[in-house]
């Protein structure tokens, strides 16, 4: 039941990081768009999906707190603010979404609503990442720091990161979904996001030598680790090769092959660890009887009905956005 739930959570939280990702990372390209064709051809692009990819956070936060009880109640904790952050950033983001549509006078205000709400749920995301990395301070399971123990120079570079690392999946997503003059827009964004990542990528790694964190060990422990920086390589090659060649399902599919090879590499750095490096699966797993209740309920109903009804509205919207209709 443990190892169920482990990759039941893993699932989750890359789905949510893929599909919230990329339609984030068009929140926050949309504040740097001016001409409003462009922006409704954005908002055309992710409108059949973008709610729906929020209930893969749902989900993962359900995991948290019925199958790790323990790591809920630390991150909760350590947390409390970046959550009410981002949680009033993804709601104040929604309601802009529908507002701007049926604004008259006001527009201009859901727009910038609707890019900010992007860029501070992502950032506080990366940043929330970047914590853990660096450890979360806790005492027999609770946590022992400080509300803005959380926000450190590591912590806000990679927020910072993470909103590159964002909008650089939403412009490969536009370049997958959209045509004419914002389809060539996003190709130009493409490459020069790709540098900002790897940049951030080559800064976060000599930060990390620099403050000596347990997670660089990992390294030396476990050489086989190689294996997911080359994936990455890989996905980076793809975006390259499509953007060469205007092969516009390319660039995403490589975008989507470099994040899973960051997650991968977070993952099994901190395995068998959920909390690094304090608490692992199995001290922080909920007693077998909990496990087992909740396999019969989510695991065998909820989780998979969610998956089949994600890949469906995925299907079904495939294809390029049509320019001239209206995403209401």
């Amino acid at each position: 039941m443990v190892d169920f739930w482990t990759a039941a959570l893993g699932l989750t939280l890359l789905l949510y990081i893929l599909l919230d990702g990329f339609d984030l990372g068009v929140g926050i390209l949309f504040g740097f768009v001016h001409d409003a064709k462009h922006k409704k051809q954005m908002l055309n692009s992710i409108a059949p999906v973008w709610d729906g990819n929020e209930t893969w956070l749902v989900l993962t936060a359900s995991i948290l707190f019925g199958a790790f009880p323990v790591v809920y109640a630390l991150l909760l904790s350590a947390f409390y603010l970046p959550m009410i952050l981002m949680l009033g950033a993804l709601i104040f983001r929604g309601v802009a979404f529908e507002f701007r549509e049926k604004s008259v006078t006001k527009k201009w205000l859901w727009d910038a609503g609707f890019a900010a709400g992007s860029i501070v749920a992502t950032f506080v995301q990366g940043a929330a990442v970047g914590a853990m990395v660096v450890g979360i301070p806790n005492a027999a399971g609770r946590y022992s720091g400080t509300p803005l123990g959380w926000l450190t120079p590591f912590s806000i570079l990679c927020g910072i990161g993470l909103c590159l690392g964002y909008a650089l999946l939403g412009a490969t997503w536009l370049v997958k979904k959209t045509e004419g003059d914002l389809r060539d827009a996003a190709y130009r964004q493409i490459v020069k996001l790709l540098i900002g990542v790897l940049a951030f990528v080559a800064i976060a790694f000599v930060f990390s030598l620099a403050m000596e964190l347990r997670v660089m060990a990992r390294w030396i422990e476990r050489p086989g680790l190689i294996v997911f920086p080359i994936v990455g390589i890989l996905g980076c090659l793809l975006i390259f090769r499509g953007y060469r060649n205007r092969s516009d399902a390319l660039p995403f599919i490589g975008a989507v092959t470099l994040f899973i090879s960051a997650f991968a590499t977070l993952a099994a750095s901190f395995f068998p660890y959920i909390i690094p490096f304090s608490i692992t699966l199995d001290e922080a797993a909920a007693p077998h009887s909990s496990l087992s209740f909740l396999f019969w309920g989510a695991g065998i109903f909820v989780f998979p009905l969610t998956l089949i009804y994600t890949i469906a509205v995925y299907w079904l919207f495939k294809g390029k956005a049509i320019e001239e209709e209206g995403y209401d």
